[in-house]
């Protein structure tokens, strides 16, 4: 019997988290510009927190921090819409130096009867590629459309954060519970703000590099790098495409490899060595279930899900850490740390 009442409970928590999970896919364009000012609260709290902390009073330590994500809003939507205008006029020019490209490569390979032409000249469509490129500038403009609202979220989300920690000590009830939910505020803040300067010294780095040699609107790509490093796994690689196929259309293959040695070089460096190093033992999250999680909140709520993947997913698993009945679904959110220490 009492089985029985224990698999009707999990059931109906299961279907209690399906019906949130499609309400919040239903609402998605609601619910995006919030999860987005939620974001960037997470990653300017850290900063905030440091001003207060030296003295400077909690309202003007917001005040800092709203002016700089309203100039920082404001320079990103400048930045992209410039660009964007940019790249719409030389789009003519684009696609005919990426079919002269085409022309070159389907003529080769006829020559060594490798494939056929009307395949090649389907794959290596110029306005297929020249479409990829814009339209992924274009979705940044689409989630920058509603700044306002966001940024006045923001500021409201900021305010709310001053009287924030009373509510959690009236929640939490007691020590064991208010442990827990400073463990999650200090996991997520911590992450967020190492894969922030993180994000922005790759960023720095790799728009700098594509400056020096004179890439077309290197300063977009090394925002974009940066916005897109927070997605883990595939971000830099998604960062690297559009700046790869100008490079091919600027400079010719030569460039492109440039490029793309560039990228990888930077990553590599970045992944391997620095990031490692200055998470110190990370995030205790297994590398599939950061992968999948990624798939799972992009799909739910587009890139801003990307953006939250990781956080969202620390939580949940600290959350189940604290409850010794769902503590195995922390151990397989895990990288498999809790395993050795036992």
């Amino acid at each position: 019997m009492e089985k029985i009442e224990r698999s009707t409970i999990g059931l109906d928590s299961l279907a209690y988290i399906v019906i949130i999970l499609a309400g919040i896919k239903i609402s998605a364009s609601i619910t995006t510009p919030f999860l987005l000012s939620l974001f960037i609260v997470i990653i300017f709290k850290p900063f905030s927190d440091s001003l207060i902390k030296r003295g400077i009073p909690r309202w003007l330590a917001f005040s800092i921090i709203s002016v700089i994500v309203l100039l920082f809003g404001f320079l990103l939507v400048t930045i992209i819409s410039i660009s964007v205008q940019s790249f719409s006029g030389n789009l003519s020019f684009y696609d005919e130096k990426l079919s002269t490209y085409r022309d070159e490569i389907i003529a080769l390979a006829e020559k060594y009867g490798m494939s056929d032409k009307y395949q090649l000249t389907s794959l290596l469509n110029p306005a297929r590629i020249m479409s990829f490129v814009a339209g992924a500038l274009t979705n940044f403009s689409d989630i920058l459309s509603n700044s306002v609202l966001i940024l006045l979220t923001v500021i409201f989300i900021f305010i709310e954060t001053n009287i924030f920690p009373d509510k959690i000590k009236v929640i939490a009830k007691d020590d064991k519970n208010l442990k827990y939910f400073r463990e999650i505020n200090h996991q997520v803040n911590h992450y967020m703000m190492i894969k922030t300067i993180i994000s922005a010294g790759t960023g720095l780095i790799i728009g700098a590099a594509l400056a020096v040699i004179r890439l077309d609107f290197a300063i977009l790509w090394g925002l974009i790098v940066f916005l897109l490093n927070y997605i883990p796994n595939i971000g830099s690689l998604i960062a690297a495409i559009p700046p790869i196929i100008l490079a091919l259309i600027q400079f010719g293959l030569p460039g492109a490899i440039g490029v793309t040695g560039i990228f990888l070089a930077v990553n590599f460096v970045i992944g391997n060595y620095i990031e490692p190093k200055v998470m110190g033992k990370g995030l205790g999250l297994s590398v599939l279930i950061v992968f999948l999680s990624l798939i799972f909140w992009g799909w739910l709520l587009g890139p801003v899900g990307m953006l939250l993947s990781v956080p969202i997913t620390l939580v949940f698993k600290i959350i189940m850490q604290a409850q010794p009945e769902k503590r195995w679904i922390a151990v397989l959110l895990g990288d498999g740390s809790e395993i050795r220490e036992t």
